[in-house]
């Protein structure tokens, strides 16, 4: 099941609302990605939600580029601030990043963004996306959604 930013949206909007505001406090962000050996790349990244697209933005042939080319499979993590608050809780997405080619799709993101050029361009895919974040300084909660399926919660102490 292909599901991009704005089916996740549709399907949990609180949870995207979060995740949004997550990403939008801080404009580094850590991507996972696998090598060649299948090892895992952690490397800094910045993000853009527009027009219902969580979109992925690099340096060409930079390795994290080169490793979604060769495995579309990633992980995204929020960058969480200073300190050990984390307000708005830690949020993980994983997925696909599916390189985008054509040129009016990529005109429209530098018009938006302007990043510099050339660039890589990924849109993404999710399989899931978590939150984790403390509840009344007992309760360990955790949010999970996966396309198809509603959010689960889960309270640990």
């Amino acid at each position: 099941m292909n599901t991009n930013w704005e089916a996740f949206t549709t399907a949990a909007p609180d949870l995207a609302k979060t995740a949004e505001e997550r990403f939008a406090a801080y404009t580094h962000h850590v991507l996972a990605t696998l090598r060649k050996d299948g090892s895992p790349r952690t490397t800094g990244l910045e993000v853009r939600f527009l027009n219902g697209e969580l979109w992925l933005g690099m340096m060409p042939n930079s390795l994290k580029a080169l490793d979604l080319r060769r495995d579309p499979r990633f992980a995204l993590q929020a960058n969480p601030g200073e300190g050990t608050g984390m307000g708005g809780g830690d949020i993980r997405i994983s997925g696909r990043a599916i390189e985008v080619e054509d040129a009016g799709t990529r005109a429209k993101y530098a018009e938006e963004v302007e990043p510099p050029e050339p660039f890589h361009l990924f849109r993404t895919e999710l399989t899931e996306v978590v939150r984790t974040y403390v509840e009344d300084d007992t309760y360990l909660v955790v949010q999970v959604w996966k396309p198809g399926e509603p959010v689960r919660t889960l309270r640990r102490t």
